[in-house]
């Protein structure tokens, strides 16, 4: 048994038989905490009833029970009259901190901790039964202490329990949680109700109650309430914890939240232009590509199946994204948001890069960032194009390949176009590699085998798109003129199986000051 000082938190409860009992009360105070399911909490049981016959009527001996329905199982199985009060809320045992049933506390009637002891201890039972006499002025009843054992280890508090204590923390006072509850009724069904307030990309959500959202919040560093980005088109202030809870709903694992953070914060700048990527009736969207040791740490997929379904941590990220625009940006279809067709990537687009399997250097390093840096990058895509080249050997044919590709991006016509990103696949990258290809030399031999004479370019009768009649003339005309308007517009990463000879091209959408230009930011990994 220990002796401590500190002032107890103060409560109300109500017993079992609707009588509100409020601590300190003016006289001492036995409280032991128990639970139906431990079966030590059982053996204290009739010592706690034992107490309340011999002391009750100068002391307050109260059991309090941690879940309803075995707070009546208890009352029944041990015939207690004396008062047992309902913590099946737990926030009383969270208030008091402790992480074991019994807990049995002896205090003054000032609310001042007098003694505790946790679990079963016979001796402790007998020091305490002395001291209820003592304080009391009442006799000590006659009891059989050798019936019972000399000690026995207590068992976990409800209120530390996985999700149950999340919640606790969230509704306590100096909770990290700002962000409007939304109360459900019983009855009702909650991914129904997700649907009928527009909060979801058409597929069911998880719910973000407080303890989820906590749980999320655990994978950053960062302060609940910082502004990370204004979202457009509702400019909205998009906080941590707003970006949390669209996490939670897009399923994603805690672990997953700086990466998330990371890309909101790309997404939101001038630069990547989120409102004019979500108007366009193009139906562009954040192409999301993942770079540094973040990756193997959340267990990203940069392999097999890379752009495709099946991986947790590609998915979510990309959805929660695409959520944070919807729900707190304001960014829906049929309202800002005004794609012709749409697109499939706006339900998620993320995956990682396969820096190991590449011998050229990473998208991140590329943009300046070291090796060891974790790093998101946004380019606003507006479809996929397989590329199928299972024949070329040589590195030549093969980014002549690429570019024939490449020339059908946006319109055969549409030279120069903007930006392009293109995941090579395993078997390409080593076709490429073997000549010594670099990168800047793949992007060079694309030009060059799109480059046509401005003439083949024109608009005609053929084909209304293409370069306005008369905007060129004479020998100008025969100018080559390449499909993309610089080799910096086109981007470069890893990706896939090592199995197959197919690379993806994702369209761009406007380039430059006047539309998209891809955005990287560092991601802040929680150590």
């Amino acid at each position: 048994m220990s002796t401590v000082t500190a002032t107890l938190p103060a409560f109300g409860l109500d017993d079992q038989h609707g009588t509100w009992r409020t601590f300190p009360s003016g006289r001492p105070a036995l409280l032991v905490f128990v639970h139906e399911e431990c079966p030590t909490c059982g053996l204290s049981m009739p010592l706690i009833e034992a107490a309340h016959r011999a002391f009750g009527t100068a002391l307050d001996i109260w059991a309090i029970g941690q879940d309803a329905e075995g707070n009546a199982a208890l009352i029944e199985r041990h015939d207690l009259t004396g008062p047992l009060l309902d913590d099946s809320e737990l926030k009383v045992s969270f208030a008091y901190g402790f992480d074991t049933v019994p807990t049995v506390i002896l205090a003054g009637g000032d609310g001042a901790e007098i003694s505790r002891f946790v679990g079963f201890g016979r001796d402790d039972w007998r020091a305490l039964f002395g001291e209820l006499a003592a304080r009391s002025g009442l006799p000590a009843p006659e009891l059989d202490w050798a019936a019972y054992p000399d000690s026995r280890p207590g068992c976990g508090s409800r209120a530390v329990e996985p999700g149950i204590y999340e919640r606790l923390v969230a509704e306590s006072e100096g909770s990290p949680l700002r962000a409007r509850r939304i109360e459900i009724a019983p009855d009702d069904d909650v991914a129904e109700f997700f649907y009928d307030q527009g909060l979801t990309d058409g597929l069911p959500v998880v719910p973000p109650t407080p303890e989820r959202v906590l749980r999320m919040l655990g994978g950053t560093r960062r302060d609940s309430q910082e502004v990370v980005a204004v979202v457009p088109p509702n400019l909205a202030p998009a906080t941590v914890e707003k970006i949390a809870i669209n996490a939670v709903l897009a399923g994603c694992r805690p672990e997953y939240l700086p990466v998330v953070i990371a890309a909101v914060e790309a997404m939101c700048t001038d630069e990547f232009n989120i409102h004019g990527v979500s108007a366009t009736t193009m139906g562009a969207t954040p192409l999301i590509i993942v770079n540094g040791p973040i990756r193997h740490r959340i267990g990203m997929n940069m392999r097999l199946g890379a752009l495709g379904a099946g991986n947790r941590a590609n998915a979510s990220i990309g959805r929660a994204v695409r959520l944070v625009l919807r729900n707190v940006g304001g960014g829906k279809p049929g309202g800002t948001e005004r794609s012709t067709l749409g697109n499939s990537m706006k339900y998620t687009a993320c995956f990682a890069e396969w820096e190991e399997r590449s011998p050229w250097e990473p998208l991140h390093v590329e943009r300046g960032f070291a090796p060891e840096d974790s790093v998101v990058t946004l380019f606003a895509a507006t479809g996929q194009n397989l590329l199928v080249d299972q024949t070329s050997r040589t590195a030549k044919q093969l980014g002549g390949s690429f570019g024939l590709k490449l020339e059908a991006v946006y319109h055969p016509k549409g030279h120069p176009g903007g930006d392009v990103f293109v995941a090579v696949c395993p078997e390409h990258i080593d076709t490429l590699w073997r000549d010594g290809y670099t990168k800047e030399q793949l992007r060079e031999r694309i030009q060059e085998i799109t480059a046509r004479p401005i003439r083949e370019l024109l608009a005609d009768d053929d084909s209304g798109a293409g370069i306005p009649a008369g905007r060129f003339s004479g020998d100008e005309l025969d100018r080559p003129l390449p499909k993309f308007g610089s080799t910096a517009n086109i981007h470069l990463v890893v990706a896939g199986a090592d199995a197959g000879k197919f690379s993806m091209i994702f369209d761009g959408w406007a380039s430059g000051p006047i539309g998209s230009i891809p955005t990287s930011r560092k991601i802040e990994e929680v150590s």
